[in-house]
């Protein structure tokens, strides 16, 4: 087994990582140094990582989107690991969901408003 291979699967650059998620390398090591992403090295220091990276960074992209910060993302990783939550855990996860659904039932509001002041200019010329 080579350093680029573990348990079959073939370990991804940094490059690659980037391109899969849609970010910048830069996002990709942030992701690293904040402790939500681990990396292998390569013989000659390339950061390898396993290919679920992908998918690990577009679910930081999503959870920084809706406002948690990395530390809070840090602690929802067990739970997306382990698939299990403690009580604590569970609260946790029911806050920020109940807190995204107000920034989300805010937003359909206002989307909901220009829906009108268009449908409005839509009958003047």
């Amino acid at each position: 087994m080579t350093v680029t291979e573990a348990a079959g699967e073939r370990l991804i650059r940094i490059g690659e990582v980037a391109r899969g998620a849609g970010v910048s390398v830069r996002a990709v090591r942030y992701y690293e140094q904040q402790g939500l992403l681990t990396a292998e090295r390569s013989p000659s220091g390339q950061r390898l990582y396993q290919p679920d990276a992908v998918t690990l960074v577009r679910f930081f992209q999503q959870m920084f989107a809706a406002g948690l910060t990395s530390r809070r993302i840090t602690e929802l990783l067990p739970c997306w690991d382990s698939g299990h939550t403690d009580p604590e855990q569970r609260a946790m996860l029911r806050s920020e969901r109940d807190r995204i659904q107000a920034k989300v039932d805010d937003l359909q509001a206002a989307l909901d408003r220009l829906d009108e002041v268009i449908a409005i200019t839509d009958t003047h010329p």
